[in-house]
């Protein structure tokens, strides 16, 4: 159990990197765009590593809808989980999908315990700029247990544009805005960490580090290939 609250703490950390387009500065509309995000545990050893495609692009209404199937799979290559989910951009705004927060690890965790997922999507304006506040998100669990219902709630709160970096990986060289945020956990008991992310225009999220409530590194996560 120490381990799943661990891992639930950096819940937030697999919002994907993709490419560029008039609609949206930071985040793909472009179908077959394909990026590889890999997770890494507190001791740098790979966790998780997680495939991004966009299948489908299409109007809706006022908005232009990706939607983005991810495969997860451990340090072995043996699959965890498929899902697919959209990204909405819409009046110079990014909306991406609150379950793509679902970090690989946890699938790991819950085995085959069903769950239920809900919550407030994470927005992300093209117009970024150091100083900047961003809206919060927040996602909501339901977990049977066998018989046992677990709920569990996870939030992103003071989310702020820190300052610009240039950031190398595997992937490339990219310049980033650095945003920060805190991260909220209810699930019988309320547990506090932070995060940073490192976001690219044309690219979306190359790095993110998530800590605990003492600044240690509890996992990072960091894009190691990208294909327009």
């Amino acid at each position: 159990m120490k381990t799943l609250f661990v891992l639930l703490l950096s819940l937030f950390s697999m919002n994907f990197a993709l490419a560029q387009t008039e609609c949206s500065k930071f985040y793909p509309f472009s179908e077959g765009v394909t990026s590889q995000i890999t997770t890494y545990d507190k001791k740098g050893k790979t966790a998780a590593v997680v495939n991004y495609t966009v299948i489908n692009v299409n109007n809706n209404g006022n908005a232009e809808v990706a939607s983005v199937n991810s495969t997860i799979k451990d340090d072995k290559g043996a699959l965890i989980a498929e899902t697919t989910y959209d990204i909405i951009c819409r009046d110079n705004m990014v909306s991406i999908d609150f379950k793509s927060m679902m970090n690989p690890q946890i699938f790991e965790q819950f085995g085959e315990m069903k769950y239920d997922i809900s919550g407030t999507n994470i927005d992300l304006p093209n117009d970024l700029s150091v100083g900047q506040s961003l809206p919060d998100a927040d996602m909501q669990m339901k977990i049977d247990m066998g018989g046992i219902n677990m709920n569990m709630n996870v939030a992103m709160k003071d989310r702020k544009v820190i300052g610009k970096e240039n950031v190398t990986t595997p992937a490339g060289t990219f310049d980033c805005f650095v945003i920060s945020y805190t991260s909220e956990m209810k699930m019988g008991m309320n547990r506090r960490g932070t995060a940073t992310q490192w976001i690219a225009e044309g690219v979306g999220m190359v790095k993110q580090e998530d800590y605990n409530n003492s600044g240690k590194v509890l996992s990072s996560s960091l894009l190691t290939a990208f294909s327009r």
